[in-house]
């Protein structure tokens, strides 16, 4: 998909156009006034944490308030809105992530177009998902598993923290990738979901590592692998989903976007001030914190992120039939 590269050049070449001195005015002078975040996630949640932690650096930096404002609803279909329709003048941000990519496909009749509408300016962090299982499930590896998946084809029960959520979709992934048929089970959430697995009313979950990392210490969850290309630092001796079926990737990343036709000095000056958050050691613990590491980008680098994610996700919902109720 080639149309965040279109953008930008045409973004670029739109700020070629005005006077180099009156691009540079418009960076030195932003931010004047408060900056709102918005989050489509209630207060709270690791989504919630993030944006707040960058939030605070960006305040420091700049010397204006960015203010979190949570707007959650609509799987956050409606902060995604709120944002698309602000002023393109880069006071108002959006905390973007996996879930806006996958709801590109998922939701059929959204009322905007996320890859066209939004501008994409800093990536921030990604974590991994891992591969838990409940103890009495005879496999310790991921061959194992799908081994014993295949001899009890339809009869293992997948948990998810919701119909196309980005833990479902990276489970619709694997079995897909895996040749195996699971029966998928929906829950409201991690918590529940964990829940039923720590019961055995499911087997097999991809959670989060925030929420899962201490049941696998005590040994009441096996982990599998980790759904990232590389190891995660939380769980260094599980090995990736991909050391088994080449290609497999999934993740919990995030960062921020704002509106289409926000100057492309102020997107830069943003971009430049987030990625010198990301190397910080007390950022770095911060988001270790929360299962994920920094994931630094140009804008040109991000814009691709978002693209390739939808495209991947687009697949996997069509290829599973994904459908809300």
């Amino acid at each position: 998909m080639n149309l965040p590269r279109r953008r930008f050049l045409h973004l670029a070449a739109g700020a070629a156009a005005l006077p180099v001195t009156s691009r540079a005015a418009g960076a030195q002078a932003y931010p004047s006034r408060p900056v709102r975040i918005v989050v489509g996630f209630a207060a709270g949640g690791n989504s919630d944490i993030l944006a707040r932690l960058m939030g605070q650096w960006l305040s420091e930096r700049l010397g204006q308030p960015f203010i979190v404002e949570n707007r959650p609803g609509a799987g956050t279909n409606i902060a995604t809105e709120a944002v698309v329709h602000a002023p393109p003048d880069g006071y108002t941000l959006l905390l973007v992530g996996a879930t806006n990519a996958i709801n590109a496909t998922l939701y059929e009749k959204l009322k905007f177009d996320f890859i066209r509408d939004i501008a994409p300016v800093a990536g921030i962090a990604r974590g991994a998902f891992v591969m838990v299982i409940n103890p009495l499930v005879p496999a310790k590896t991921i061959p194992e598993f799908i081994a014993y998946a295949k001899a009890h084809s339809g009869k293992i029960s997948i948990a998810s923290s919701g119909t196309g959520t980005t833990n479902h979709v990276a489970g619709e992934l694997f079995k897909v990738m895996a040749g195996v048929d699971m029966v998928h089970v929906p829950y409201r959430g991690d918590a529940p979901a964990i829940t039923d697995l720590l019961g055995g009313q499911v087997q097999v979950y991809f959670g989060t590592l925030s929420g899962s990392v201490e049941y696998i210490r005590v040994g009441k969850l096996r982990a599998l692998a980790v759904t990232t290309a590389t190891r995660s630092e939380v769980l260094p001796d599980i090995p990736t989903v991909s050391d088994f079926l080449p290609g497999y990737e999934a993740s919990l990343w995030n960062g921020f976007g704002a509106s289409k036709g926000t100057p492309v000095e102020i997107v830069e000056k943003l971009n430049k001030e987030i990625n010198a958050a990301l190397p910080d050691p007390n950022i770095k613990a911060r988001l270790a914190d929360l299962g994920s590491v920094p994931m630094p980008m140009t804008l040109v680098d991000f814009g691709r992120l978002i693209a390739e994610e939808t495209e991947k996700w687009a697949k996997v919902i069509r290829a599973a039939n994904i459908k809300l109720q």
